[in-house]
């Protein structure tokens, strides 16, 4: 009388067991055939990705890109998991850090050399002239240290200025709608504010080495897809390979995208600098490489001027073993 119950519980299972495991099977087959999703916002240092895919350098159903209309989305999306990868720039990747994140970097996409800015009104000449003005900025850690680090600079404080949160894709409407004074951007919308008769006011230039995107991953997401990275990361530099030997049937394929001409296309990437595979190993590698240094440096910045609340070990945050020699 007692064994029977049990016994029917252990044939009932072991049917059940029996139902399910061609599907348990199928799943732990297809572990290897993720598809593995890569986060973007619009932004001239990513496209090379978006080259990559049109001109089939890897299996769609094995590498997604995933468009977002702003960074924020972007960070938002890469917490919650519903992506294992994204283009970020250093300071979002010490954002996820403090979430206690788990994240690696594996690609240097580009380095800001004029590429992020702040634009205003005709009238507005300097970063001094922002005194009491509203500024438009994405409420993401890049508009954040872009506005904080031009405010310093000049001598100035978050508190002289009025802040308007807008995201990246609203910045061109509320900028010529007159909502506000300046706005904190990047390109394409700096090469269309400007083409209004608006001025660039502040840039990266003047903040060198301090704005880095980079690739990052989640990552268990790396120990599950290695080869899957290294074949995104190869296509990733054929498509720079390809903008500097092509410049201009490259700029076709980007321009359609960003929506402005190859011409201005070409002309955004004066402002960046992209690191070939060669640089890219450089920057990532060993402990105490340059971007591990490039970080220390934000960490101090940010936590300066109360964007983090702590001093973090950055040396697990790096790896350069997904980019190939070849």
């Amino acid at each position: 009388m007692i064994l029977l119950p049990v016994m029917n519980k252990i044939h009932l299972k072991y049917k059940y067991f029996n139902f399910l495991l061609p599907f348990l099977l199928m799943t732990q087959c297809s572990d290897t055939g993720n598809v593995l999703r890569i986060g973007t916002n619009v932004w001239p240092g990513y496209e090379p990705l978006y080259v990559a895919q049109s001109e089939g350098r890897w299996d769609k159903n094995r590498i997604k890109l995933v468009e977002y209309p702003s960074s924020s989305e972007v960070m938002r999306a890469f917490r919650n998991k519903a992506i294992e990868g994204a283009s970020l720039t250093l300071d979002e990747v010490l954002m996820l850090k403090q979430d206690n994140i788990s994240v690696k970097v594996v690609l240097i996409h580009d380095i800001s050399d004029g590429g992020d800015v702040i634009i205003a009104k005709k009238n507005i000449k300097s970063v001094k002239d922002l005194r009491g003005k509203t500024i438009a900025v994405e409420s993401n850690a890049l508009g954040a240290f872009v506005l904080t680090r031009a405010l310093e600079i000049n001598g100035l404080k978050v508190k002289d200025v009025k802040i308007l949160t807008s995201d990246v894709n609203e910045h061109e409407n509320t900028f010529i709608s007159g909502k506000a004074d300046a706005v904190v951007t990047f390109e394409p919308v700096r090469t269309k504010l400007l083409k209004t008769g608006a001025v660039e006011i502040f840039s990266s230039k003047e903040i060198k080495n301090e704005i880095i995107d980079v690739l990052v991953f989640h990552e268990e997401a790396l120990d599950k897809n290695k080869e899957t990275v290294r074949i995104l990361i190869d296509g990733w530099f054929w498509a720079v390979d390809l903008l500097n030997s092509s410049p201009k049937k490259t700029a076709q394929i980007i321009s359609k995208r960003l929506k402005i001409s190859p011409e201005e296309v070409l002309n955004s990437y004066q402002g960046l600098h992209i690191p070939d595979r060669k640089e890219n190993l450089k920057l990532l590698h060993g402990e105490n490489s340059e971007i591990s240094r490039s970080l220390l440096k934000l960490n101090r910045i940010l936590l300066e001027n109360n964007l983090i609340n702590s001093k973090y070990d950055v040396s697990d945050l790096i790896t350069s073993e997904y980019i190939s020699n070849n």
